[in-house]
């Protein structure tokens, strides 16, 4: 008869035939993935930096603070902050409710309206200058309809207004999206079980819980529209000192061979990206936290 043997010493044996991988090899294959890595954000992100700071100081850096700082400049900035400033009072508020109506509440077509929401994320900017061109330009859809109210949309202040809120839709939506699964609603029913309105319920319970993820949201919503180029650019016409925004200043300077312009407001709008990062970098980590303690 031939012997079994016992089921942990077949197991034993068959470990111990596997062999062994080197920890050499995993210290080897680590160490180049790392350096796959860094090279590539090297690459992408760090090199265009390094360049801008060397182009920069190769003009002088008093003379494209300088060139930053002139009446067009300021202008062109100012003109940015101002969209800033909008986008991050309509988003707050799109950004809370349209989360809650997706999260909360089931209605037809709930599916159709969260893909939408995501819609600026897979279209490109130019595309949706362009769409919008069509449909509120001067030959465009709506145009009989503006004209007989006295409005201009493309050309104007209104049409960087639509650009801005277009592509900055997402960012605020999804964040608070995401904090609202992942809390549930226990505490909510528990507040409407204890009689609080729905008014109540949501200043008192749903929007604490939300703030910190809302606020990464309108921190990315700042971001995007400090860089958005292409929609402002088809909508606005980048016409200096009425819809110049800060990243058509830079382009219209390189256009006219002014690099002096175009290197100071490039390291401006690099340092504020810098700040936003640090402010990003920031809020997740109050996100994480606020997360974990809630689902705990």
């Amino acid at each position: 008869m031939q012997r079994v043997e016992p089921l942990a010493l077949t197991a034993l044996g068959e470990r111990s035939a596997v062999p062994a991988v080197s920890s050499t090899w995993v210290a080897v294959g680590r160490a180049a993935l790392s350096g796959c890595v860094l090279l590539y954000l090297g690459l992408v992100l760090v090199g265009p930096m390094v360049a801008l700071v060397f182009e920069t100081s190769a003009v002088g850096f008093r003379t494209a603070l300088a060139a930053a700082t002139s009446p067009a400049a300021l202008d062109a900035l100012r003109m940015s902050l101002v969209l800033v400033v909008i986008a991050l009072v309509v988003n707050s508020v799109v950004g809370t409710l349209g989360a809650i109506a997706l999260v909360r509440h089931r209605f037809v077509g709930r599916g159709l309206v969260s893909a939408l929401c995501d819609l600026p994320l897979a279209v490109s900017p130019v595309m949706i200058g362009l769409a919008f061109l069509l449909l509120v330009g001067r030959d465009g859809a709506l145009s009989p309809l503006l004209y007989w109210f006295g409005l201009k949309v493309v050309f104007s202040f209104p049409g960087l207004v639509i650009g801005t809120l277009f592509v900055t839709l997402p960012y605020a939506v999804r964040e608070v999206a995401y904090v609202l699964e992942e809390i549930g609603t226990s505490e909510e029913e528990a507040a409407t079980t204890l009689g609080a309105s729905p008014w109540q319920t949501f200043w008192r319970v749903t929007l604490p819980n939300t703030r910190v993820a809302l606020g990464y949201g309108l921190l990315m919503t700042t971001a995007r529209t400090l860089g958005e180029f292409g929609a402002v650019l088809v909508l606005g016409g980048s016409i200096s000192g009425q819809t110049q925004t800060a990243t058509t200043f830079i382009h219209d300077a390189i256009e006219e061979r002014q690099l002096a312009d175009a290197y100071g407001m490039a390291i401006v709008l690099a340092l504020m990206s810098v700040g936003l990062l640090l402010s990003l970098e920031w809020a997740k980590n109050r996100r994480h936290a606020a997360t974990s303690r809630t689902t705990t």
